[in-house]
């Protein structure tokens, strides 16, 4: 182990988690309406409406997947009586299907980018670095989950879930990444670079997501139009038959 692993598996996680709340804290306080999507939806719509769910869906099982496979400890699923391979059967197989669903979502939203004029003029610079970025996250995490399909393959529950476990007790196991493959450990530096990132870019309107709306009241709208219309006596006179009387007065001079 030398100073390098040391710097990039030991020391590199806390500065870049650092960065991530303080940059976010700082984001909020001096732009808190700049915490949106700048969504583009008036420039173009269909292919928005087929990319847009096909990446946030696809991105929401791959982050599942990453909290069991990074958090959970192989001891517990062995209690479970998971077998490891039907374990990892089932990562490939879910992992593999919602990392190829994200994958496809962010490449129609790249084409939608380039080849539609308004939406390519509204982009940012923090977005022409947000993308390809998110692409090569992508791109080496299915590298790695396509190379755990063999029998002799990495096992990364003893190598870089170890890892990440250990960066929650303050005591960073960075052996157990350097001896990690290199998709692995490339795939961690991006999503560490993705993560720096995230609060000077868009990806902040993961914040602000309306998980309220899950527990909020039902809404009760009245009709347009009100079978009976209710008008009191005084004013129409309804009652007698008869027009209102006039307010009567002097005026003033």
């Amino acid at each position: 182990m030398n100073h390098l692993d040391t710097a990039l598996w030991g020391v590199l996680p806390y500065l870049v988690l650092a960065l991530f709340t303080g940059g976010s804290a700082w984001r909020y306080h001096y732009d808190r309406f700049g915490f949106t999507t700048r969504s583009s939806q008036l420039h173009e719509h269909r292919l928005l409406a087929i990319g847009g769910p096909l990446f946030h869906y696809g991105l929401l099982f791959v982050i599942a997947g990453h909290v069991v496979g990074l958090l959970i400890p192989e001891a517990l699923t062995e209690r479970l009586r998971v077998s490891e391979s039907l374990y990892h059967a089932g990562a490939l197989l879910v992992g593999g299907t919602a990392g190829l669903a994200t994958a496809a979502g962010l490449g129609i939203l790249l084409h939608r980018r380039l080849r539609v004029p308004a939406v390519r003029a509204a982009t940012s610079r923090t977005d022409k670095a947000l993308y390809p970025l998110l692409a090569a996250v992508l791109l080496a995490g299915l590298t790695a989950t396509a190379t755990g399909a063999g029998h002799r393959a990495y096992d990364y529950r003893q190598g870089v879930s170890v890892w990440v476990r250990s960066l929650f007790t303050l005591d960073p196991d960075v052996p157990a990444m350097t001896h990690a493959p290199l998709a692995y450990r490339l795939h961690a530096l991006l999503a560490m670079a993705l993560f720096a990132l995230w609060p000077f870019s868009r990806l902040v309107h993961a914040f602000t997501a309306p998980i309220g709306y899950l527990t909020r009241p039902y809404v009760v709208y009245r009709s347009r139009t009100p079978a009976h219309p209710h008008r009191h006596p005084a004013l129409t006179g309804a009652d007698t038959g008869t027009p209102a009387p006039r307010r009567q007065g002097r005026a003033r001079t």
